[in-house]
This record gives structure tokens, C-alpha cells and sequence, in this order.
């Protein structure tokens, strides 16, 4: 059996958004390349790839298994009903290949790490940084 990984967030309408997923599963790629040769992005609406072409380009790089993982953090609707559903779907038109959705990412220590790393990166820089300034999310401190 050879796996192919796809990384699926929602989508977005914003192009950098979209972009942050493709980096993110380069950066993954690069980091478990020895474990994983094949990892694709997906979006479950409104851009390209969609799951469906994320789970073709798998298949046509030698996947017979597709493991769908969540870039979402709760088990809300899309990881219970619409994920699966479209990898149902994409799976239909490679009938020798399976599929599984992972869990999402969840209550996790790395998780409440990150949450404070990103407290700290506001608390150290005394809650002004060029990617806040002059948004709404900084308010009159």
C-alpha cells in the first residue's frame, strides 16, 4: 500500500490564505519526506486544488491509499459530513484506491504552545507589530 497524504483547510477567498496551505504542506513535505513522499493540499470550497484533484494528483503519483488530513481545529460538520463526503466522491473514480480522514487537530499540548507562542510574540513586542498596526485587531492600547 502506498499512502498519499492530503492536507485540507476550508478555503478561502483570499489568496494568501490559500497560500498559507500550500506552504504549510511544503513545509510538512519537507520535514517527513522520509516517511511521506507524497503530500498534496486541498481545499473543501472556493479555490483550487479541491479534495477531489488533491486525491487524483495522489493517485497519479502511485497512492492506492489517501489519508485526508484536517487543517481545522474542531470536529465540527466539515470533518464529520463534508470532508467525507467529497473523498467519498473523489474515491468513486479510482476504484482500486481507499481513503481515510484523519482527526482534526484538536485539544493537543502543541496546540496550547503554539496558542502561547503567539501570546508572547504580542506580549513581546508590547502589542504593537507591523502586521497589527493600524487594524482592527489593535485596538487604542
Amino acid at each position: 500500500m502506498k499512502k498519499g497524504i492530503v492536507i485540507v483547510d476550508h478555503g478561502s477567498k483570499k489568496i494568501e490564505s490559500n497560500k498559507m496551505l500550500e506552504e504549510v504542506t511544503h513545509l510538512f513535505h519537507d520535514k517527513f519526506k522520509d516517511k511521506y513522499d507524497i503530500v498534496e493540499p486541498a481545499h473543501m470550497e472556493l479555490a483550487e486544488p479541491s479534495i477531489e484533484t488533491a486525491y487524483r494528483n495522489c493517485v497519479s503519483k502511485g497512492a492506492d491509499f489517501i489519508v485526508i488530513c484536517p487543517f481545522f481545529l474542531g470536529p465540527g460538520r466539515h470533518w464529520t459530513q463534508d470532508i467525507p463526503s467529497i473523498a467519498s466522491d473523489a474515491a468513486k473514480n479510482f476504484p482500486n484506491t481507499n481513503y481515510h480522514v484523519a482527526l482534526p487537530l484538536g485539544i493537543d499540548d502543541l496546540i496550547l504552545e503554539l496558542l502561547e507562542k503567539r501570546l508572547n510574540q504580542c506580549t513581546g513586542n508590547q502589542f504593537s507589530c507591523p502586521s497589527c498596526e493600524g487594524t482592527l485587531r489593535a485596538g487604542n492600547i
